[in-house]
């Protein structure tokens, strides 16, 4: 039982929003009678009820041997919010708040994602000046990170100075903090005062990647402020920095054999030399991987794993930088309007590889629609590639007949191409769908990547954007 609720609290501090909370949420309602049942429970009580509602409902979920599920898990979390919400705003309305208070209350918001009334209890408590050292820090902590999520940098910054003049310090906040600032000033194509930001975050986590009890919470932490710093200094166009914070990543990721982290950041290692006309290099530092790997990693299973990554990417970083092969063998386009690559020249071209029973590669479809609406009349155009599965005649034109139902019931607005063979999956590497491509404007390949996440997404729009921007 003990695992399974470990488990648990592993995944909500994975899974737990990092870098956003939202604005004031509605109020809960809360019946007569349940006010009067609160009101018994001090405000710190009301809390640690709310803090100990996921530990409990796993636990009873164990001893019942409820089989454990991500729908399941969200749904805890999600009453948890809900339960931290009424408790907040049931406190918020008491008129005999002092002291510690204040510092639960904010607290409460907080574990509800309301920065709002968040903000505005910590500010409160830090005003009382009577509370221990340690909850003053937590609370400076967390209002640097509300400051900077609601675009007040210069806030941010105050409240940041301050925990840094004053005792204790934790590694955990001090990460969070930096990684907020640089974040926020990135978003902003800032980059100046987002690097040593970044630097402080990259630090702080390094750091508790050997401290940290929470050995994948901590590796989670370290990928993604290595992979901001990394960004910014690219941005800067400080190529030694840059360079260096992903071999520090790779470095950090083999002690404790991480090979998420170790092709991370291999990974965008290679591509940033492709990226800066270094394709030779990124190219030695491909076969020079595959070889380490076998020092690097010392289970039989992660270094199979992880050559075997690396070997699916090998055509991805062959066409990187390059002009995009032709499209071949072609039967037909939905709705019938042939398009080139050549013909496409001026324009941001996304192919989007997929098929009818591609569950992922459906779930891109809303984001693809949406990003054809927004940015079809700054020249993106989008080319859904699929093909046919089907050989003979008869059952080739069935499969022509669903596929154009299927567009339909979809409501699919961009053109979709659909091949006889796999040659366009081989050329572009899309053997695993879906796979992205973006095409410059010069008809250069500049992003390649398969499979489909929100983070993904996310990244993929970033790299359309940038494209775009391009003239």
């Amino acid at each position: 039982m003990k695992k399974f609720v470990l488990l648990v609290l592993l995944l909500f501090l994975l899974f737990a929003p990092a870098y956003s909370q939202s604005g004031r949420r509605a109020d809960p309602d809360i019946s007569v009678a349940e006010t009067d049942s609160l009101k018994k429970y001090p405000v710190p009580e009301l809390y640690s009820k709310a803090t100990n509602y996921a530990t409990e409902q796993f636990t009873k979920f164990e001893q019942s041997k409820t089989p454990y599920t991500q729908a399941l898990h969200r749904n805890v979390l999600s009453e948890q919010k809900a339960l931290a919400a009424k408790y907040g705003n049931h406190a918020k309305a008491r008129t005999n708040l002092a002291g510690d208070d204040y510092y639960y209350l904010g607290r409460l918001h907080w574990m509800a994602t309301n920065s709002t009334d968040a903000g505005e209890a910590f500010e409160k408590f830090l005003k009382l000046d009577n509370g221990t050292d340690q909850k003053k820090q937590t609370a400076r902590s967390v209002l640097v990170v509300i400051a900077a999520t609601n675009n007040d940098l210069a806030k941010s910054e105050r409240f940041i100075t301050d925990y840094y003049e004053n005792e204790p310090t934790k590694l955990t906040e001090i990460a969070a903090m930096e990684k907020e600032l640089a974040y926020r000033y990135s978003l902003e194509n800032n980059f100046e005062p987002a690097a040593p930001h970044a630097e402080k975050a990259f630090e702080a986590a390094e750091k508790l990647l050997r401290e940290d009890e929470s050995r994948a919470r901590a590796l989670n932490r370290l990928m993604d402020a290595g992979v901001t710093a990394f960004g910014i200094y690219k941005e800067l166009g400080e190529r030694e920095k840059a360079e260096s914070t992903l071999v520090k990543l790779r470095d950090d990721s083999i002690a404790p054999q991480s090979h998420a982290v170790y092709y991370k950041a291999i990974d965008e290692l290679i591509k940033y030399k492709i990226e800066t006309g270094r394709k030779l290099e990124g190219a030695a530092l491909y076969k020079e991987t595959l070889k380490r790997i076998k020092t690097d990693f010392n289970s039989e299973s992660a270094r199979t794993y992880i050559v075997n990554k690396f070997e699916k990417r090998e055509k991805h970083y062959e066409i990187l930088g390059e002009p995009a092969p032709k499209l071949v063998a072609i039967e037909n386009w939905l709705p019938q309007k042939p398009q080139e690559i050549a013909d496409l020249e001026g324009k941001v071209v996304l192919l989007d590889f997929w098929a009818t029973w591609c569950g992922p590669c459906i779930e891109a479809f809303p984001s693809l629609i949406e990003w054809h609406e927004t940015y079809k009349d700054n020249g993106l155009v989008i080319l859904g590639l699929t093909r046919y599965y089907k050989d003979s005649g008869t059952a080739k034109s069935k499969e022509f007949e669903f596929l154009t139902r299927f567009i339909r019931d979809h409501s699919l607005p961009y053109q979709i191409a659909i091949a006889y063979g796999q040659a366009n999956q081989f050329a572009y590497g899309a053997t695993g769908i879906p796979t992205a491509v973006l095409i410059d404007r010069k008809g250069v390949v500049r992003y390649v990547e398969s499979g489909n996440s929100d983070s993904r997404e996310q990244e993929l729009l970033l790299a359309i954007k940038k494209l775009l921007s391009e003239q």
